[in-house]
This record gives structure tokens, C-alpha cells and sequence, in this order.
């Protein structure tokens, strides 16, 4: 641990560290270190070749870095079983946004199934990074050739306050209705969405350069004024 640490400090960049702090107000800007992404990806890489299961099994980590590093390290596991073993043991220990979105274990594609299993129960917990995590691995892998419309209902009937859970989840329908428009559309005509969520799925909608004008105007339209 110490090792990798050090390793991290050596990568270290104060101005973006200074940037991180700023978009990243949940963890305390004394545990962020200030590595690159692109650097931690390639010492993941690195790790991965060696005893990466006794910096994996040190949790929890101290610094937000190694947590991203924990997250790419686990993205790269190819066994599905220990993966989604360690995806498990991780889970828990989620602070942030940027660790949640960017842990995406190839793997899963091979295993959608399997993964499907675990995203009922993730979305289910009461963990606001767990519920995030199992919606964006909804999002990544079953609003294309895997979609079914019973998924939308899912997400519909997340009830939570949460910040970061419900902007998952208008980011999950604003997607939805890029890629499967008609089968959404209802869910925002019908206001199957709490306000917040439903006027961020529609912004985030009219941002989209997948989605054409003539149903960005529509959707619009479909805006909820607050009282």
C-alpha cells in the first residue's frame, strides 16, 4: 500500500487536483491526490500483471486516486465470477461519483444474464453509489439490442432523494429516449417520474445530439413548472 502511494505522489498534478476538488464535492480535497486518469488507467494496467489482490483486499482505501485505481484495476478482470466477487466488495466503500461511473468491467458484455441478476438486487440497496452503479450498468448494456421495456419501469420506480441517484436516473431515461424514443416517450407524457428527475431527463434530452429537433421541441413541452 505504501508502495502504491508513493507511486500515485510521484503522478501527482496540483492544477488538476485543484479541478477535482471542484466537481467532486463529496470527498475531502485532503484525500485527493490529483492523478490523471489516463496515467491511473496505465498503472492499472501495470498492477494487474502482478499481486493486485493485496492492494484490492485493502479496503478501505485512504485516498480517492486509489479508489480509482481499485476501479480500473477491477474494469480489467477477466473472470466473470471474481469479478463480480470483488465489483461486491467495492461497492460498499463508493463515495463519489467519478469512481462509480468510470468501474466498467468488460467482462459483463460476455455475462448479460448474470449481470442482469445483479443489477435487481443493486438498484435495490440502499446505498446511494450502489443503486448509481446498478443503473448505469442498465444503461451501458440493455437499451440496445437487449432492451425490454420492463428495464424502464425499473429505473421508473427507484424512489429516492438522493442527488446522485436521481441524476443517474435522468441520465438513464434521456438515453432511453435517444435510443429507444417511442417506448419512453410515454413515461415522460405520463409522468411516471418525480419533478426533478423528469424536468433533468428533459434537459438533458434537449442536449443530445441523438435526439432531433422536432422531439426536443415536444419534449419541451412536456416540461413541469415547480409550484
Amino acid at each position: 500500500m505504501k508502495n502504491i502511494q508513493k507511486e500515485l505522489f510521484k503522478m501527482q498534478d496540483k492544477k488538476y487536483r485543484d479541478m477535482q476538488i471542484k466537481i467532486i464535492p463529496t470527498i475531502n480535497p485532503d484525500e485527493i491526490i490529483g492523478v490523471r486518469t489516463p496515467e491511473l488507467r496505465d498503472y492499472a494496467k501495470e498492477l494487474i500483471k502482478e499481486n493486485y489482490l493485496s492492494f484490492l483486499n485493502e479496503l478501505p482505501h485512504r485516498y480517492f486516486d486509489e479508489n480509482q485505481l481499485h476501479a480500473f484495476i477491477i474494469s480489467q478482470i477477466k473472470d466473470y465470477d471474481e469479478c463480480i466477487s470483488l465489483v461486491n466488495d467495492f461497492l460498499p466503500y463508493i463515495d463519489n461519483w467519478a469512481t462509480c461511473d468510470q468501474m466498467s468491467p468488460k467482462v459483463f458484455k460476455k455475462h448479460l444474464d448474470e449481470l442482469l441478476k445483479q443489477i435487481k438486487v443493486w438498484i435495490k440497496s440502499k446505498k446511494v453509489y450502489t443503486i448509481r452503479f446498478g443503473i448505469s450498468m442498465l444503461m451501458q448494456y440493455f437499451l440496445d439490442d437487449n432492451f425490454k421495456k420492463e428495464y424502464l419501469e425499473m429505473v421508473s420506480n427507484i424512489k429516492s432523494e438522493e442527488y446522485y441517484v436521481n441524476m443517474m436516473r435522468a441520465w438513464f431515461f434521456a438515453t432511453a429516449l435517444a435510443k429507444q424514443y417511442d417506448s419512453t416517450l410515454p413515461f415522460i407524457e405520463k409522468h411516471k417520474l418525480d419533478l426533478w428527475t423528469h424536468n433533468k431527463t428533459i434537459q438533458k434530452a434537449a442536449e443530445s445530439y441523438r435526439i432531433s429537433e422536432k422531439q426536443k421541441d415536444y419534449l419541451k413541452s412536456l416540461k413541469i413548472k415547480s409550484a
